[in-house]
């Protein structure tokens, strides 16, 4: 072998004359292969498995769906249009698409919430931690920039509503609008710059999905009981055991998916979004995608804007400092009785905000 050469283990002449060159499939091999992994997972482990094809899901549909769209205001809503009626499938590859955000939050959800449920903040996988909230922070601002993509009533108002909220913050807050808006209100400049953020944004997250998945395979895996392997008595390699788990995940989780698309495709969506943007017409009950309206929620339960803004942020930048909030020598509420009564209130909080977020701004649900 030539001095400098990686030595490769791949039968393949072929694969083996790249591999020893560039050794892509020994390193997957290390990684997806023999990476030894702990033999108690259960299903709640899938989901980051199927984030990760909900992520190509949605970039893949988006190149298609940006070959169609017009980021103009008086063409956006007609090229939408044009797309689910005039292009070969193109309703499909949308309602994939607009579904595929809905699915895509409510696997990262799942995948949090198991995530604090069973401790896989703590020591040492803090960074890994954090940079799961920092997909979550850019999946939010990707998914509200792809709201206002179709030009409806409530894309509009929407960014209306959720672009304001940074005219609170003092001295700087009207500078941070202007920049947003391209101008003075929402307009042409500002459907240009979100169609191009919205583009540009899926691939940002796949940045720092490499470095999630770099900082898990560092790491390794957390596990139901909490408690790191001791040695090869208690892990298993990731294929075939977890490889064939994963497509079991996958092939239940695409049926659901199937089944949103084909049968109830705007069962997550609202009607008004389906009336041509009108500066002049505000809507009756302004409401954001189902996603983000806990946060909703909590912006509008507090009488003061800056302090509802606050607020808001507070309740997702919170997660970032979870590592050192919770000081339990104990990862895993199996064994935290009290831990998972708090946690259990916590998840209630937060279908009961969910639910007021969708409702009007009258009593009972102020």
């Amino acid at each position: 072998m030539a001095l400098g050469l990686h030595k490769s283990e791949v039968k393949n002449p072929l694969l083996r004359w790249v591999d020893e060159r560039l050794p892509v499939i020994t390193m997957i091999q290390k990684e997806y292969g023999t990476f030894p992994t702990p033999r108690n997972f259960n299903y709640f482990w899938n989901f980051g498995a199927l984030a990760m094809i909900n992520l190509m899901i949605m970039i893949a549909t988006g190149i298609f769906l940006a070959m169609h769209y017009q980021p103009n205001t008086l063409m956006a809503f007609d090229s939408v249009e044009r797309i689910m009626r005039d292009v070969n499938y193109g309703w499909l590859i949308r309602y994939v698409h607009m579904n595929g955000a809905s699915m895509f939050f409510i696997v990262v959800y799942i995948h949090i919430f198991r995530g604090l449920y069973y401790g896989s903040y703590k020591a040492p996988r803090e960074l890994l931690w954090m940079l799961g909230v920092t997909i979550f922070l850019l999946m939010m601002a990707t998914a509200f920039m792809g709201y206002v993509l179709p030009w409806g009533q409530m894309s509009l108002w929407g960014a209306v509503v959720i672009t304001n909220l940074f005219s609170a913050f003092p001295v700087v807050g009207d500078f941070i609008v202007t920049l947003l808006w391209g101008g003075f209100s929402v307009d042409n400049p500002t459907l240009t710059r979100f169609f191009a953020l919205h583009y540009l944004m899926p691939f940002m997250i796949v940045g720092v999905v490499f470095l999630h998945v770099a900082a898990l395979h560092i790491t390794g895996s957390n596990n139901p009981l909490g408690v790191e392997p001791k040695g090869p008595q208690d892990t298993i390699p990731f294929h075939p055991y977890y490889t064939i788990k994963d497509t079991v995940g996958i092939v239940v989780y695409l049926m659901v998916f199937a089944a949103l698309v084909f049968f109830s495709p705007n069962y997550l969506g609202h009607p008004d979004n389906y009336i041509p943007a009108n500066p002049l017409s505000t809507p009756a009950h302004i409401v954001p995608e189902w996603y983000f309206l806990p946060y909703y929620a909590i912006l509008r339960a507090v009488p003061d804007k800056l302090g509802g803004v606050i607020l808001m942020f507070s309740s997702i930048l919170v997660w970032f400092a979870v590592p050192w909030l919770d000081s339990s020598k104990v990862r895993s509420m199996n064994f935290r009785p009290v831990a998972r009564i708090f946690f259990l209130l916590w998840c209630i909080s937060f279908g009961v905000l969910m639910y007021c977020g969708g409702k009007p701004a009258e009593e009972p649900f102020v």
